[in-house]
């Protein structure tokens, strides 16, 4: 009879409780750093009181740390909202929701605009954001199909889409936040992506 697989229940939350510890280490420096230059594996490991191995072993590389906070981020920030949006009757109302949901999560967090900042310094993590922003291209993209008439060119549905997904991004709703209240710049936005469905609609 081969031996029964172990596994301890004990290490396995240990290792959580560490994987854990290290994401809030890496979301505070983004939120208290002014430098994104200075976030590494050893800064993290140090803030967080783990070592560097430890780091590593749970997340490869300052990308893959990156990403993890990123994505800690957008489920506390509520993302996961988009999905009922996205299941409303009305298109146009599903397109404000999206606003409002995008707008509630770059205004949540100042680690945001710390990971938007390192997409200048770090091009493996800057593929990694533009991944996840695709995802809302995609979700744009299918709202747009549901809105547009039949007799608008493909051309035109592009070029909603893509004035649309410019309009929801983090570096217009902060340009537009500046001297505006967060629900300002999200009514801006708002009234700016149905501005951009003239060009589709009859």
């Amino acid at each position: 009879m081969p031996p029964r697989a172990y596994v301890s229940s004990v290490r396995t939350a240990a290792a959580a409780e560490k994987r854990d510890r290290v994401l809030e280490a890496a979301a505070k420096l983004l939120r208290e750093d002014a430098s994104i230059a200075r976030f590494s594996l050893d800064t993290v490991a140090k803030a967080a009181g783990v070592t560097r191995l430890t780091v590593y072993n749970q997340f490869g590389s300052r990308r893959g740390l990156l990403e993890a906070v990123f994505d800690g981020i957008a489920r506390q920030g509520g993302l996961h909202q988009i999905a009922d949006a996205m299941t409303m009757a009305d298109p146009r109302e599903a397109l404000d929701r999206l606003v409002e949901i995008f707008c509630g999560f770059w205004n949540r967090d100042p680690a945001v605009g710390r990971l938007h900042d390192a997409m200048a310094t770090d091009p493996e993590f800057a593929e990694a954001v533009i991944e996840r922003n695709e995802r809302r291209r995609k979700g744009l993209t299918v709202l747009v199909e549901r809105i547009a008439a039949k007799s608008a060119s493909d051309q035109k549905r592009r070029d909603a889409v893509d004035t649309i997904f410019a309009l929801t991004s983090f570096p217009m709703f902060a340009m537009l936040h500046q001297g505006r209240s967060a629900e300002e710049a999200c009514r801006l936005i708002q009234s700016a992506c149905r501005a951009a469905l003239e060009g589709v609609t009859d």
